[in-house]
C-alpha cells in the first residue's frame, strides 16, 4: 500500500532534523527553531489567503508550501500525522458547531 501523500513528505522532513542546515532547506527551519517555523507558517498562511482572495491559478502552490510548513512544525514538535489524522477521526460525525462548543472555554 502507497503511504498517503503527505505522510511520505512527513517522513521525508522529519529524516531532515538535525542534518546539515547547508544541505536541506527542511533541516536549515529546524535549526532556525520553532518559533521561526511558526512564522514562516503563518506566512504561508497568509500567502494562501491572498491567493484565495484574488489569485485563484496561485491556490495550489500556495497550499503545497502550507502544508509544508505544517509538517515542518509538526516535526519540531513531536506531532505526527497519525496523531492529527486520529483527532480528525474522533471529530468525524460531528458537526463542527457541537465540536467547537464541546471545546473548554477560557
Amino acid at each position: 500500500m502507497t503511504a498517503h501523500p503527505l505522510d511520505a513528505l512527513f517522513a521525508v522532513i522529519a529524516s531532515r532534523k538535525g542534518a546539515d542546515p547547508t544541505a536541506s532547506y527542511s533541516a536549515k527551519l529546524f535549526a532556525r527553531g520553532r518559533p521561526k517555523i511558526a512564522q514562516k507558517l503563518g506566512e504561508e498562511a497568509v500567502e494562501l489567503v491572498i491567493a484565495g482572495c484574488a489569485e485563484t491559478d496561485k491556490i495550489v502552490p500556495e497550499s503545497a508550501d502550507l502544508l509544508y510548513h505544517m509538517l515542518v512544525l509538526w516535526a519540531d514538535a513531536g506531532v505526527t500525522p497519525a496523531d492529527v489524522w486520529a483527532e480528525l477521526e474522533r471529530r468525524s460525525g460531528t458537526s463542527g458547531i457541537d465540536e467547537k462548543a464541546s471545546r473548554r472555554k477560557d
